[in-house]
């Protein structure tokens, strides 16, 4: 086994450790209080908002697939290609709005709760995915879609058969900055009461206590590194299996 799978193993098996009984760590975080304060967040079980945070990033991260893909299929078609500048112009609203922006305007429509940060993460992961995805699908080397041609494939078998799963790596690597992006912006999504990890961070800079700021941030930290260390190990397994380097 590589070392780097080693570390990776041994940094998930202390995650699930610290996240199922917090209170064993409670002498790593002690000398980050201060004046008796405690070393543990417990206003809301740690694993419960590590849950509920990964949720929110997949519900959000599944959406944004299926409707940037869809648009990169739609414009590299004959009959969407006049949609592309359109399709990127939806793309990009995420990049262009700030996510605290997206909160402050979906709260009066969707309320408070996890609704406005589904929003906000859908709407930020979309351009990765589907600039990827329009990569990948108008990059397959020509005699490749001629052979397809020639075997007497439809387009929609074609598409289905040969050019999703050329530019699946590709899609894949969209994901992968989709996902680590949003495990980081889903933090925000507390300052709407959505049960995020950032609502241990928040406790801890409303209280001045470091320890607390400290866990919300290790734990994004560490499930930003194994989701993107997971993702890319499939998607060059992926690639392998298509022949890309």
């Amino acid at each position: 086994m590589k070392p780097g799978t080693v570390v990776r193993i041994v940094v998930l098996v202390l995650l699930v450790a610290f996240l199922v009984t917090p209170q064993s760590f409670a002498f790593v975080f002690a000398p980050l209080t201060q004046n008796g304060q405690p070393a543990i967040y417990t206003q809301n079980s740690l694993l419960n908002l590590t849950l509920s945070h990964i949720g929110l990033v997949v519900a959000a991260t599944l959406v944004a697939t299926l409707v940037a893909v869809g648009l990169a299929i739609l414009v590299t078609r004959p009959s969407g290609a006049e949609f592309l500048p359109l399709s990127r112009m939806i793309a990009n609203t995420g990049q262009t709005f700030p996510p605290v922006a997206v909160l402050a305007l979906a709260v009066p429509i969707l309320g408070f709760g996890s609704g406005p940060t589904l929003v906000a993460l859908f709407l930020y992961g979309l351009l990765p995915i589907f600039e990827n995805a329009l990569t990948g699908l108008t990059t397959i080397a020509p005699d490749i879609e001629d052979s397809a041609r020639g075997t007497g494939m439809s387009e929609t078998q074609r598409l289905w058969q040969v050019e999703l799963p050329l530019a699946l790596p590709l899609i894949l690597a969209g994901i992968r900055l989709s996902v680590t992006i949003s495990i980081g912006t889903a933090t925000i999504g507390s300052t709407v009461a959505a049960s995020t990890l950032g609502e241990a961070i928040i406790a801890g800079l409303i209280n001045s206590n470091l320890a607390f700021v400290a866990q919300g941030g290790l734990v994004v930290g560490v499930l930003a590194i194994l989701s993107y260390d997971g993702l890319r190990a499939l998607e060059r397994r992926f690639a392998r299996r298509v022949g890309a380097r």
